[in-house]
């Protein structure tokens, strides 16, 4: 059925299978050959999509291009169907994700003869549908787009130097800042989208019921959008503001905040702590009203966390769900210690969180020694039996049981590892699923200075780029699961911070982050090729078939290497549900 997570192509006379997972807002389509190997004229994929509501189908685009066609049109050039996507898998961002029903794609396999014409063979179509939550009335996972060094900013919103118009140089001057762009209303929608979106409207609907009662925990606590909000709730809303080091200096904005919010709410009903290090969470509960409804998860408050980093939110429903939620923010609101914190049951275990068919368990930080989690979950990855993604901000300069699990896991073969860690210096690490060393991102990772037709991209800014803290463990089985939330996977996470941390046993939620995954390392290994390619003089283009004895096939790695022979099965291959 269209509205599965995982969907199949049907057509037998084509030369490949598809399956199409379903992201947040976004799909994962991953091909692979029926039979043998492709042919030596085949270069590629083309991709299609058709929304919900339109007669005609839109080419995917692709910003590699064969040479020597670096001069024809965008429309002609970057269309998928005149230049074929070399990879065996593609996410990709329906522009209009949100539109109801299901749309439709189409693969076809492009084939070039000797004298460089294209052909087209027997194509897969498969429908899915992309509502917005993940399961309605129950449980959505939302991400932030992440994508503010990208060539799809730079085209819908112009050039690096438009980039202050959008977005404060400085935290301190968050509450403050006024967006100046001439599109910036649409370009903070495209930059926070879902994750700004849920939160967003959560706040709104506790802003129109006037039985609803808000608690919020932040630490960064900067952005308009989230304190304007709070303030329109007057004494409805009870707000922590964390008060470690860098947000109780002169002029933090954090500061600025606590004055908004005690002007509307009330001195008693904010407060400042940071428990034994931060109070770290990311956390909004509403109660009382008609919809009882709570979110948790990496999303900072502030500028940084909506439009620039990659983070992501999990919004919950329903009495049973909230209250562990809601006793957590009561605990936090009595406690500035651990000590008191961790005595409460709700950081002590974990928490079911009574959703209908959906297995979801919470626990809170910080924790006492006997109830630390973060050994439990190491031994969960050390059990990885087929794959392990991640996504997690500071992982490689966190010493600790997590760290040393995911090296374990990556020096067992057959086991596919994808991940990508932000330090807060010195750029990025990606770790390949070769089992190498991590490939380290330059601090600068925006692309400059290439050649037509990639354009200079923005930077983001000083700091984080990747803040999300999620593992993904075995998805493509019955078994997959997710841990995620505010929670870095550190001793200081669970047993002196302030956190949220979920998990999730449940291959629907394990595919939309499996996506998100692969969507960000992807995003930025790309970034790494063009520096690479730069460095060397040369360009990044597609692959013709080989015309002089000893060219290689593009293709060739996918069916020769072992990590890549995995990489296409893994993902193509038909999941038991």
């Amino acid at each position: 059925m269209a509205d599965d997570f995982q969907i199949l192509g049907g057509n037998a006379k084509a030369p490949f299978s598809l399956v199409v997972h379903r992201g947040e807002g976004m799909v994962l389509l991953a091909m692979d050959w029926k039979e043998g190997k492709p042919p030596a004229n085949f270069v590629g994929f083309g991709m299609e999509y058709q929304e919900p509501d339109a007669q005609a189908f839109r080419p995917v685009q692709n910003l590699l291009c064969f040479p020597g066609t670096e001069k024809e049109p965008d429309a002609i050039r970057c269309s998928s169907l005149r230049s074929p996507l070399q990879k065996f898998r593609w996410v990709h961002f329906p522009y209009n994700a949100r539109k109801p029903g299901a749309f439709t794609y189409r693969v076809t396999p492009v084939f070039m003869d000797e004298k460089d014409e294209l052909s087209y063979g027997e194509a897969q179509t498969a429908k899915i549908v992309l509502r917005a939550e993940t399961f309605p009335d129950q449980l959505n996972v939302a991400f932030t787009r992440g994508y503010v060094s990208s060539q799809s900013f730079v085209k819908k919103f112009g050039p690096a130097s438009a980039f202050p118009t959008l977005i404060p140089a400085n935290a301190k001057d968050g509450i403050k800042f006024k967006v100046t762009h001439p599109k910036g209303d649409e370009a903070l929608a495209w930059m926070g989208f879902e994750a700004r979106e849920a939160i967003l409207a959560l706040l709104d609907e506790a802003i129109k019921d006037k039985k609803a009662q808000v608690g919020a925990v932040g630490f960064d606590m900067n952005l308009p959008d989230v304190i304007d909000r709070l303030k329109q709730l007057g004494p409805r809303a009870r707000v922590i503001i964390d008060n470690s080091k860098e947000h109780e200096e002169t002029g933090a904005a954090e500061n600025e905040a606590e004055k908004i919010l005690v002007k509307s709410a009330g001195r008693d009903h904010v407060k400042r702590q940071h428990m034994g290090q931060l109070e770290h969470n990311k956390m909004i509960v509403v109660t009382g009203g008609a919809k009882t409804k709570a979110v948790g998860g990496s999303t900072n408050f502030s500028w940084r966390g909506f439009f620039v980093q990659s983070n992501n939110a999990v919004v919950v429903q329903g009495e049973k769900a909230v209250a562990p939620f809601k006793a957590a923010f009561e605990s936090y609101w009595q406690h500035d210690d651990v000590s008191g914190f961790a005595a409460n049951p709700p950081s002590a275990k974990w928490t079911d969180l009574g959703l209908d068919g959906i297995d979801a368990k919470i626990t809170f930080s910080p924790h006492n020694s006997a109830g630390a989690r973060l050994d439990g979950i190491a031994a969960d990855i050390a059990k990885t039996s087929s794959s392990l993604l991640f996504s997690l901000a500071f992982l490689y300069q966190t010493e600790g049981s997590i760290k040393k699990a995911i090296q374990g896991v990556t020096k067992k073969k057959g086991i596919f590892v994808y991940g990508i860690s932000d330090k807060k210096v010195g750029g990025l690490d990606v770790k390949t699923p070769t089992g190498n060393l991590p490939v380290t991102f330059p601090a600068a990772l925006a692309a400059k200075g290439l050649p037509e037709p990639f354009k200079s991209e923005v930077s983001g800014g000083s700091g984080v780029k990747m803040h999300h803290k999620f593992v993904v463990i075995d998805f493509d089985k019955p078994t997959a699961r997710v841990y995620m939330g505010s929670y870095n996977f550190s001793t200081t996470a669970d047993l002196k911070n302030g956190e949220n941390l979920m998990v999730f046993r449940d291959r629907k939620i394990a595919t939309a982050y499996m996506v998100e995954a692969l969507r960000i390392f992807d995003h930025y290994h790309f970034r790494v090729a063009q520096q690479q390619a730069k460095k060397k003089g040369t360009s990044l283009g597609l692959s013709r078939p080989p015309r002089k004895k000893g060219e290689k096939l593009w293709w060739d790695k996918f069916f020769t290497d072992p990590t890549y022979i995995n990489d296409r099965k893994l993902f193509a291959r038909a999941a038991a549900k």
